[in-house]
Order: C-alpha cells, then sequence, then structure tokens
C-alpha cells in the first residue's frame, strides 16, 4: 500500500503498466486513478519514462528482495527450485496475468540502446546472475551455461503463461529443472 504521493504513483502506473502496456497508458489516466495532481507528478518524475524507470526498479529490488530472503534460508539446491514455485504464485497471484512487466517493457521499448530497455536487460542479466552464484555454491560443472538454461526455462514459462493464460507452466519447467540438475550431478 502507497504511503506517499510518490509510491501511489509507482503503484497505479505499475497496474496500469502491466494491465494495459507502456505506450496505451498516458500520463492523466494514471493521475485520474491514482488521485495525484500533474504538479506532484512532475515534482516527481520529470517525465513518464522516469516513471517507468521508477516502476521497473521498484519492481526489480521487490523481486530480489525476495530472491535474496529465500536464499538465505534454503540450501541452495532448494533455493534455485524455489524460483519456480514463486513463478508459479506470481502467474497465478493476479487477477488478469499479463506475462512479464520487464519483457513486456523490453518489447515495447525495443531499441537495446534505450534506458528502459536497458534496464529490462539489466534485471534479466542479474536474475542470470543470481542462479549462477546459487549454482556456484553448488560447485556445479560450467555454473553461466547452467544459469542460462534454468533461465530460458523460466522466461519460457512466463511467456506460455502469458500466452496460453495461467496454468502449470512454473510447476512443468521447475521439473525441467529438476533434470538439469541431475543431469549435470546436482
Amino acid at each position: 500500500m502507497a504511503t506517499n504521493k510518490r509510491d501511489q504513483l509507482i503503484e497505479t502506473a505499475e497496474r496500469l503498466f502491466y494491465r494495459e502496456g507502456y505506450h496505451a497508458t498516458g500520463i492523466d489516466r494514471i493521475l485520474a486513478e491514482s488521485g495525484v495532481a500533474k504538479m506532484t507528478l512532475y515534482k516527481h518524475f520529470k517525465s513518464k519514462e522516469e516513471l517507468i524507470l521508477a516502476v521497473l526498479e521498484g519492481r526489480h529490488q521487490l523481486m530480489f528482495e525476495r530472491l535474496r530472503e529465500r536464499a538465505n534460508k534454503l540450501p541452495p539446491r532448494e533455493a534455485l527450485l524455489a524460483v519456480f514455485d514463486g513463478l508459479h504464485t506470481m502467474i497465478h497471484g493476479s487477477e488478469q496475468y499479463c506475462g512479464c512487466l520487464f519483457v513486456n517493457a523490453a518489447a515495447e521499448y525495443h531499441d537495446n540502446e534505450h534506458s528502459i530497455h536497458r534496464r529490462s536487460s539489466a534485471n534479466k542479466a542479474e536474475l542470470q546472475a543470481y542462479l549462477r552464484e546459487l549454482l556456484e555454491r553448488l560447485a556445479a560443472p560450467q555454473p553461466q551455461q547452467l544459469a542460462r538454461q534454468l533461465q530460458y526455462l523460466l522466461e519460457g514459462a512466463l511467456s506460455m503463461a502469458h500466452l496460453e493464460g495461467p496454468g502449470e507452466q512454473a510447476r512443468d519447467a521447475k521439473d525441467a529443472a529438476q533434470v538439469l540438475l541431475k543431469g549435470a550431478g546436482i
């Protein structure tokens, strides 16, 4: 729940961007649904782009806070597999699942040099680094390659849940992840 006007803007913008898209959601709509004045918006964000980046950064921070919390509580192998459980919860946790906020942003801001595309790409790179760290703690052979393969399973589950509607995509991906880990001897 938003504790101040800035957070209120970010929460409203995130909900609208996620459900309707970044380009399709105008500032006036965000202001109307948040109940925040235009002057207040521009006090906190110089542009819609800055607001989008704040939304992505907030989601990124929350995501990695949860991942690190799990990694500190669970053995590395369980923490790896818990990512798929978290994905399942995320897919089924929203009223209308609309895919990955970061993939959607990168698709709408497809120029690789655009700040929003770069932020989305950085999120995925950090996820891969997180998976690699856990694999390194397990002394996995070729941890970078295995991290990429696990990420492909995650990203595929995200995409297919968006295309097909929420189902067992994350659980199926988790089953495949277990096969990969077993094949790597972990």
